[in-house]
């Protein structure tokens, strides 16, 4: 199965510009944890509930805090065209749970989760990516000084 018969393709991106509250009003509506950021027709990152809250709110940054400043900028990605068993082997070796995936000219087309490996045909790669994800990892990349902007 290729990753493009199990994505979700209807996928908000959210500019660098925006806010951080504009992003979570929108992760709030659409019922998502992560958001691709995209600028001039290129993904340049992905922003998390979790970097609200660890790279914003924990430092004291306001709602009006830029996308941007927060954002994880170093994109791990696949493409539509792969197989299934590698996007999630993959996941799993890299401990996380949403890959935006790109086409052929790279071109955002969608976003692959663990909810949706566990809802594909193929859902032996969910149970795979979540033994990857939920192993120990070392340290965490979520602090304001172990991001580039």
């Amino acid at each position: 199965m290729k990753v493009r018969d199990a994505m979700t393709n209807d996928v908000f991106v959210a500019n660098p510009e925006h806010t951080i509250a504009h992003a979570a009003k929108v992760m709030a509506d659409i019922d998502c944890g992560a958001i691709p950021v995209g600028e001039n027709d290129r993904l340049v990152g992905m922003i998390t509930d979790r970097d609200i809250a660890i790279r914003a709110v924990a430092e004291g940054k306001g709602p009006d805090t830029r996308v941007r400043e927060v954002m994880s900028s170093d994109i791990k990605y696949c493409f539509d065209h792969e197989e299934i068993d590698n996007a999630a082997r993959n996941m799993g070796d890299q401990q996380i749970r949403r890959l935006p995936v790109i086409d052929r000219n790279k071109r955002l087309v969608g976003i692959l989760s663990l909810g949706d490996l566990a809802l594909s045909r193929e859902n032996g790669s969910a149970n795979e990516a979540l033994a990857g994800i939920s192993r120990p990892g070392g340290a965490h990349s979520q602090s304001a000084d172990s991001h580039a902007v």
